[in-house]
């Protein structure tokens, strides 16, 4: 199983937040090549990270997890129409139906702490979800 890593848990890890310690362990039992992130959530983490002035938290993040790594996939053009249905029928925002739309071309299973995530099809799991 490959694991989309939404942009919540990069940053609940990046910031050391509540849930620091799964975001952790989830890294060191997961191999990084059975991880990915969208490329919107690469762009929100340097969005977040540039705003609170932690630029060298956001290079240091790039060079450990993305070099090392773990794969950035991006949605085509074509695939765009689709966040539209999926915010529609699932009720979700613009970034969590690009994680959806993301989730269901790669068959990834979707890792965060977002409960929007619960009410679809795909689900969602949270870092300790994925250690069982």
């Amino acid at each position: 199983m490959k694991y989309l890593i939404d942009t919540n848990v990069i940053i609940e890890g990046l910031l050391e937040q509540e849930k620091v310690d799964q975001v952790w362990e989830l890294f060191q039992k997961i191999s990084l090549s059975q991880m990915a992130i969208t490329d919107f959530s690469l762009h929100s983490i340097g969005v977040i990270l540039f705003r609170l002035k932690k630029m060298e938290l956001f290079i240091s993040f790039f060079e450990d997890i993305i070099i090392d790594g773990i794969m950035v996939l991006s949605l085509d053009i074509s695939d765009l129409k689709e966040l539209y249905k999926i915010a529609q029928r699932f009720k979700l925002d613009f970034d969590d139906a690009y994680q959806y739309a993301m989730a269901e071309k790669y068959n990834l299973q979707i890792v965060s702490f977002d409960k929007d995530f619960d009410g679809t099809e795909r689900g969602k799991k949270e870092p300790s979800g994925v250690l069982l």
